[in-house]
């Protein structure tokens, strides 16, 4: 039962307010990202005024101040005047998270979320209505082919990519170190896109090998538009739907699981048991639900996210437990990592 309301919170609803412009807030931080405010303001290293941003991005003057202005307001940027005039910069959290040239910039995670997620949250209504993904409403593409939608162009299969590589500069260390996997010699990250949660797998487990293996439009962009020095991750080009699956002692599925409807996770898991070696297993990453469902909130939100852009749904560990016992994988091991994405390990 729901805790009873003080007067106050029954005369003016602050939460409820709070909550409508949720997206606007959100809108503040995507449009300064795409104009390239924050690259802009760490480029300068030193504070500058509103004008001077809107010159240099070719934005009007009074627009430009007034987005700073609500990005001083949600404590993105600081502002101080001198002789009269307003001189915006970056808050530390915004140099680091925000802007392109930081090591662990989510910019590519807000352009997707910005240009992709966000026109198809639009037909959120829809989608719970119908109980399938608009991707055809949104981008006039088949709902049941979930690929096409994501790889629709070279720049939508890019921004993707973007998005994914962005996923793990917060929680790829903690997902890969939430169990010892030393035991494990042979590696295989399937659908590991841009190969960055792999390469987090090597540098914990050194004594590893790891590949990656991803559809080969995919594999030729990460290794043109994301190329690492001295990369200790391979990477493999096939569709682990269609093609066979190398052999491995352990089979990394971040963020996929969730895209499906359970039964083409479990053909899917039922083949990897197929390919596993024994005393092998499977590492699943995904945002794991409270059993009852009541959370979460970011649990609850990706739920939703999978309802309007895929086939499949977050679901909490007794399901995933069930579809793996199904599959014929055993010690079943939960891990919540206390960020967005939880792991759960299970052996062959």
């Amino acid at each position: 039962m729901a805790e009873h309301l003080s007067q106050s919170e029954l005369d003016y609803p602050f939460k409820l307010l709070e909550y409508f412009n949720g997206f606007r807030v959100s809108k503040v931080i995507f449009s300064a990202c795409e104009l390239g405010v924050f690259d802009l303001l760490l480029k300068a290293q030193e504070p500058i005024s509103a004008q001077h941003v809107a010159q240099e991005l070719s934005c009007s003057e009074d627009g430009m101040e007034r987005l700073m202005d609500a990005l001083v307001g949600i404590e993105i940027l600081e502002v101080e005047t001198k002789d009269g005039t307003a001189l915006y910069s970056s808050s530390d959290v915004a140099n680091l998270y925000l802007a392109k040239g930081s090591g662990k910039s989510l910019h590519d995670m807000i352009i997707y979320q910005s240009q992709t997620i966000y026109p198809l949250w639009n037909n959120m209504a829809d989608a719970v209505r119908e109980g399938k993904n608009q991707n055809e409403k949104t981008f006039g593409l088949p709902s049941e082919d979930i690929f096409k939608a994501l790889y629709r162009s070279e720049e939508e299969m890019l921004k993707f990519m973007g998005l994914m590589n962005s996923s793990w500069v917060l929680d790829g260390h903690d997902i890969v170190t939430a169990f010892n996997l030393s035991g494990f010699q042979k590696i295989v990250d399937l659908g590991g896109c841009t190969g960055a949660l792999a390469r987090e797998m090597a540098k914990a487990w050194p004594s590893s090998s790891v590949t990656v293996l991803d559809l080969p439009q995919v594999v030729e962009a990460a290794q043109k538009h994301f190329p690492q020095e001295d990369d200790a991750v391979e990477f493999q080009s096939g569709d682990f739907f269609s093609d066979e699956i190398p052999p491995a002692d352990l089979y990394v599925l971040a963020r996929i699981i969730h895209d499906w409807p359970e039964e083409k996770c479990v053909t899917l898991l039922k083949k990897i048991h197929g390919s596993c070696r024994p005393g092998g297993g499977v590492l699943l990453v995904e945002a794991l639900l409270f059993e009852n469902r009541r959370g979460p909130v970011t649990a609850q939100i990706f739920s939703l996210n999978m309802l309007v852009q895929t086939e499949g749904r977050e679901r909490p560990p007794s399901e995933y437990t069930r579809i793996l016992e199904k599959t014929g994988f055993h010690n079943v091991q939960v891990c919540r990592t206390g960020k967005c994405y939880d792991t759960i390990l299970a052996t062959r």
